[in-house]
C-alpha cells in the first residue's frame, strides 16, 4: 500500500479521534481565549496564553488517546491469549444461540452453531466484547498522530487572529473563525455520525458558547 493510502486508512480509522480533538481544541481554547481577551487589552498577552493553552492541550490529547488506545489493545490481547473462563465461555454460547433463535434462524442451525462453539471456548470466550471493541486496524500511534494535529489545529483557530490583529479587530476575528470552524465541525459531525446535521451543528455551537461564556465569566471576575 502507498504512503497516501495508508494516510487516508489511518485518517479514516481513527476520525473519532480527530473529531473528538477538533471539538475539544475548539471549545477549550475558545473559552480560554475569550476569559482572557475580556480581561486585558494586550493581544500579545491573549496570545501567549492560548498558544500555551492550545500546545500544552494538544500533547495531553494526544497522550490519552495514545493511552487509551494501548489499554483497549492489552485488554483485546488479554482475552484472546489468556487463560479460558469455561463457565464464562458456557454462559456467552448460550447467549449467542439464545440471540441466533431469537433473530429467526432455523432450530437445527442454532443446534449446529451451539455444538461448534461448545468445542472452541476460546474462540467463544470474549466474543461480544471483541464484536463490540472492534479491531479499526490503526496502530495507538496513528490515534495519538491524528488527535493532536486536530487537536493542535482547531486550538489554534481562535488564537491566531491575536497574532496579527489590533485587540478590538482580534476579537471579531477570532469569533468568526471559531464559529466557522465549529459550523464545519458540527456539519461533519452529524455526515459521520448519520444524524441531523442542524442538530448536530446547533449541539456543536451551544458547547462552545457555554465554554466561551465560562471564560468571560472567570475573566470578569478575575479582573
Amino acid at each position: 500500500m502507498s504512503a497516501p493510502k495508508r494516510i487516508l486508512a489511518s485518517l479514516k480509522a481513527s476520525i473519532g479521534d480527530v473529531v473528538f480533538g477538533m471539538e475539544d481544541g475548539t471549545v477549550s481554547i475558545f473559552g480560554l481565549v475569550f476569559g482572557v481577551a475580556i480581561s486585558t487589552d494586550d493581544p500579545h498577552t491573549v496570545l501567549i496564553a492560548g498558544a500555551t493553552g492550545a500546545a500544552a492541550a494538544a500533547v495531553s490529547m494526544m497522550a490519552g488517546s495514545y493511552l487509551d488506545a494501548e489499554s483497549v489493545r492489552d485488554a483485546r490481547r488479554v482475552r484472546r491469549d489468556g487463560p479460558v473462563d469455561e463457565e464464562a465461555a458456557r454462559a456467552e454460547t448460550a447467549a449467542i444461540t439464545a440471540a441466533l433463535a431469537r433473530s429467526g434462524m432455523a432450530p437445527q442451525d442454532v443446534s449446529l452453531v451451539a455444538d461448534a462453539l461448545s468445542r472452541a471456548p476460546r474462540a467463544v470466550a470474549g466474543l461480544r466484547t471483541e464484536l463490540a471493541e472492534a479491531d479499526d486496524g490503526a496502530s495507538p500511534t496513528s490515534h495519538a498522530f491524528w488527535m493532536f494535529v486536530s487537536d493542535l489545529f482547531a486550538g489554534f483557530t481562535p488564537v491566531l487572529p491575536f497574532a496579527f490583529l489590533p485587540m478590538d479587530s482580534a476579537r471579531i476575528v477570532s469569533l468568526v473563525l471559531t464559529t466557522v470552524l465549529l459550523v464545519a465541525l458540527g456539519i461533519g459531525r452529524g455526515l459521520v455520525a448519520k444524524r441531523s446535521v442542524a442538530r448536530a451543528t446547533l449541539e456543536t455551537l451551544a458547547i462552545a458558547a457555554s465554554a466561551a461564556l465560562a471564560g468571560i465569566a472567570m475573566g470578569h471576575f478575575l479582573s
